[in-house]
């Protein structure tokens, strides 16, 4: 039976990144017969979105434009109405995660084992961006295990997959990268258990690129606890 992946992959200011993460999303060996990319640009003002424009991609690639930067939520949300892959994953343009590595979440999927797997980072010392960086991402997974009675290790993790039908039946709302942790609570709410496996993560320093602050993991709490009520 053919199994098919949609690649969705939100860019905002991504100029340095963004056509190797292409090459990379479009190329990596998948134990999938057909693949899609769905790149949202979500209102770059770097240059992204007219290098972007500027160039003919292969047909399995989607562009879609956000007239404005709303956000990652809202980038993968919009995605999420594109895809037309069996199974559908997330994986970001500023190269931090490898395309590859969606091969092991994919393979519990498609041996049935998991209806949901996420990609678990190791944070070693020569991925981690900073020791209160990592303590954040640690404490909110703390606290999504606790509000949510389970065990995870990972729950800001940019690598999740499960079926596309799954997906989009969650219903999700938030615009910013609290889409994370919403995307683990709806999931979770829903009855399914999270599946893990580990994969590889090459942090970049905060100048290279953007990273959650203290009133992110704020939002994120905020989100984990409206999701257990709603």
């Amino acid at each position: 039976m053919p199994s098919t992946l949609t690649i969705l992959m939100p860019v905002f200011n991504e100029l340095s990144t963004v056509e190797r993460a292409i090459d990379d999303a479009l190329t990596a060996e998948l134990p999938v017969t057909g693949r899609q990319l769905v790149l949202i640009d979500d209102g770059s003002t770097d240059g992204t979105r007219e290098l972007l424009q500027g160039r003919d991609w292969p047909d399995n690639m989607t562009l879609v434009l956000h007239d404005q930067n709303r956000g990652k939520g809202a980038a993968l949300q919009t995605g999420l109405q594109h895809a037309t892959g069996t199974w559908a994953a997330i994986l970001d343009a500023d190269l931090e995660y490898r395309a590859s590595d969606l091969g092991p979440l994919l393979e519990p999927l498609l041996e049935g084992r998991a209806n949901v797997v996420f990609g678990t980072r190791s944070w070693s010392s020569h991925s981690a961006f900073s020791f209160w960086y990592v303590m954040g991402n640690k404490g909110v997974t703390l606290a999504t295990n606790v509000i949510y009675n389970c065990f995870i290790s990972d729950v800001m993790t940019c690598h999740k997959a499960m079926s596309t039908k799954l997906f989009r039946s969650l219903r999700l709302r938030e615009r910013g990268f609290a889409i994370e942790p919403e995307i683990a609570a709806r999931v979770l709410r829903s009855g399914e258990r999270i599946y893990e496996v580990p994969i590889s993560y090459a942090a970049r320093t905060r100048e290279e690129g953007k990273k959650l602050t203290s009133m992110d993991g704020i939002r994120v709490l905020r989100t984990l606890l409206r999701c257990r009520v709603d």
